[in-house]
């Protein structure tokens, strides 16, 4: 996604390891403009972080957005609630997601494009203890034929 214009500036690296990616959705986010200079920057954390629906918007919680170091009294609270901007269609959709036993709403990275600030949100399943071994034991099998055949190559 580097490509096109998009400037990444935060993954979440624990949401492949930690749930099954179904659909994901580019939202907008309500900042302020001390928020838009911080994220500029890098300070920003998607750790434990996660999107809800309420009377209808979509908001995201526990995203940490460091104090802008140059701002005064219009520096923000930096874990406050933040509403995405998605359309209708796209929050029911998600809707029907988070009304299943076992779906969640994560955000996988915070990126700019065109000047403005997005996340990429995901529609998740949680994974339970016996998939993430699966997935290690699968990574660690490709890992080694990897190794094997690049051995192969140089005789």
């Amino acid at each position: 996604m580097a490509s096109d214009g998009i400037k990444v500036i935060a993954k979440n690296r624990k949401a492949h390891h930690d749930y099954f990616i179904e659909e994901t959705y580019e939202a907008g986010i309500v900042l302020t403009g001390t928020e838009v200079k911080s994220i500029r920057l890098g300070k920003v954390n998607l750790k434990d972080s996660y999107a809800d629906v309420k009377q209808g918007e979509v908001y995201l919680h526990n995203m940490h957005i460091s104090p802008y170091e140059k701002g005064n009294i219009f520096n923000s609270e930096p874990m406050r609630d933040r509403k995405l901007l998605l359309n209708r269609r796209e929050i029911n959709k998600l809707i029907g997601y988070i009304q299943q036993k076992g779906y969640s709403l994560i955000p996988l990275q915070i990126y700019l494009t065109r000047g403005l600030v997005k996340v990429q949100l995901a529609a998740a399943k949680g994974k339970k203890l016996y998939d993430k071994r699966h997935d290690e034991a699968k990574r660690d099998a490709q890992r080694n034929m990897d190794r094997v055949f690049r051995e192969h190559q140089k005789v």
